[in-house]
């Protein structure tokens, strides 16, 4: 089974190159999932600016964040088994190349059409790019310490991105213009290129091997109607047909890979690769705590300057603290796995985050940054970074080099679709908390006023709360004690 496929096999560079320096590579890997994680968040605050320019209505507004959100989600198995077959160097490369290009295209779109079109090759590069980040450190870093030092600082600079996408935005929008939001990628995208491309050294570890054609359209058609349905209930619920049509297709879709995966000579996703505890137990635990952890960022912005009316850059800043807990979190955690097991350091992350949330969740209408955000935003925030390293490494610990681009595409990808399945229910369940509240108070006129704003986001938080305990419940059941 190519799961066990020897290490021996994962260099296949024509000419020998002298070993690059580990910071290089570090800094590079990191560099491009920064970029990455900052363009899911980025946007959001520029979003009014954009409506504004362009003349967008609500609709086209949505896409601004969907095309990205799901040709990324969409696109990550697919990339991760780019990264396996044809260079991980060379998928660093591409991917970073074409989200840079499309970086460019959406900051000078003229036209709704051309916005959209730049952000769904933004998420179709970042597809490609943020698996062979992880890759590229798996393959260079040798398992034990050194490994979980690198994933430690990936996941650090991950968790950075998105927490600094808000007060960047914020930023750039009130300063320059909206169309900074994505000319900045432009030059930090072409330092880092230029970088990569005389630090990295090529490798791959399924020479030899063809791309799974069929295994690759299905999946990729399966996983993202899969995430486009469950965009849609937001809008259209449930029950309703735009919403269980691409849900259901996609279970299908997903459904028919499965089967066609079993008797694929070369598959694109080995089945056995899910006899491996720590991959499907990671990952199952990674998208129960998407469910639960998008909820930090959403529903805390929203708290800022809905109900504390912040504007963007003081809701920006008012994020430095979950930023830094998170990044003190996730470099903690490679010191503590040396005395700890990493299910033991996983467990507790979570029930610090269990602990946050839950705190949180009294958030109302007269609260203020220091007696309602900061205390919950330490706590909540080192519990995910101390949780966060440990999965990670778990997820990717077992696997063969000639899977290790594959797994790290069903670790973005699990993320990535527990998130936006948890922030669908969690918007549910904060909008009729809050229209429950607005009309047991007899409010009316021009919205929902901050006392049923902050019930709604404040019941959200207790949602994501006991999502995320119910994930260190299947830690405890599902994680083995010592990585395998």
């Amino acid at each position: 089974m190519s799961a066990h496929t020897p290490s021996t096999t994962d260099n296949s560079s024509a000419a020998p190159r002298a070993t690059p320096p580990a910071w290089a590579v570090l800094l590079a890997a990191c560099a491009g999932q920064f970029l990455v994680v900052l363009d899911v968040s980025v946007v959001n605050v520029a979003l009014p600016s954009i409506r504004t320019d362009l003349g967008l209505g609500e609709t086209a507004l949505q896409w601004v964040v969907n095309a990205y959100a799901l040709t990324f989600a969409g696109f990550l198995l697919l990339g991760g088994r780019v990264a396996d077959l044809f260079g991980r160097k060379r998928a660093f490369l591409v991917g970073l190349g074409l989200f840079t290009a499309a970086s460019l295209a959406g900051g000078l779109a003229r036209e709704p059409w051309q916005l959209v079109a730049a952000r769904a090759a933004q998420g179709l590069g970042a597809a490609v790019l943020s698996p062979a980040t992880l890759t590229i450190l798996t393959t260079t870093f040798p398992g034990g310490a050194a490994r979980t030092r690198a994933i430690g600082t990936w996941t650090a600079v991950g968790a950075g991105g998105g927490a600094a996408g808000g007060l960047v935005g914020g930023l750039l929008t009130d300063y320059l213009s909206w169309r900074w939001v994505l000319l900045v990628n432009v030059p930090v995208g072409a330092l880092v290129l230029v970088g990569a491309a005389v630090w990295l050294v090529e490798g791959r570890a399924a020479a030899g091997r063809r791309l799974d054609v069929p295994g690759a359209v299905l999946v990729t058609a399966g996983v993202s109607a899969l995430a486009y349905g469950i965009v849609q209930t937001e809008r259209h619920g449930w029950a309703a047909a735009a919403s269980l049509v691409p849900l259901l297709g996609g279970l299908a879709l997903l459904g028919v890979f499965v089967a066609v995966e079993a008797r694929t000579r070369a598959p694109l996703m080995p089945l056995g690769l899910f006899r491996i505890r720590t991959v499907w137990a990671a990952n199952a635990v990674m998208l129960v705590c998407g469910g639960g952890m998008f909820a930090m960022w959403y529903f805390m912005s929203l708290y800022l300057q809905n109900v504390l009316h912040f504007s963007p850059i003081e809701a920006g800043l008012a994020f430095l603290p979950h930023t830094l807990s998170i990044v003190l979190g996730s470099k903690l955690a490679p010191r503590l796995m040396a005395v700890f097991s990493g299910k033991a350091l996983a467990m507790t992350g979570g029930i610090l985050a269990v602990i946050g949330y839950a705190w949180q969740s009294r958030m109302d209408a007269d609260g203020t940054f220091a007696g309602t955000v900061l205390g919950p935003a330490i706590v909540m925030s080192l519990g995910s970074g101390l949780m966060m390293t440990p999965l990670a490494t778990a997820a990717t610990a077992g696997a063969a080099p000639s899977e290790a681009g594959l797994v790290a595409g069903l670790v973005n990808t699990s993320r990535q679709i527990g998130g936006a399945l948890g922030l669908t229910v969690l918007t549910t369940v904060a909008a009729e908390r809050i229209s429950a509240t607005e009309g047991g108070s007899g409010g009316g006129g021009d919205g929902p006023g901050p006392v049923a704003l902050a019930a709604g986001y404040g019941h959200a938080f207790t949602v994501a709360s006991g999502i995320i305990a119910a994930a260190v419940v299947l830690m405890a059941v599902a994680l083995p004690r010592r990585r395998a």
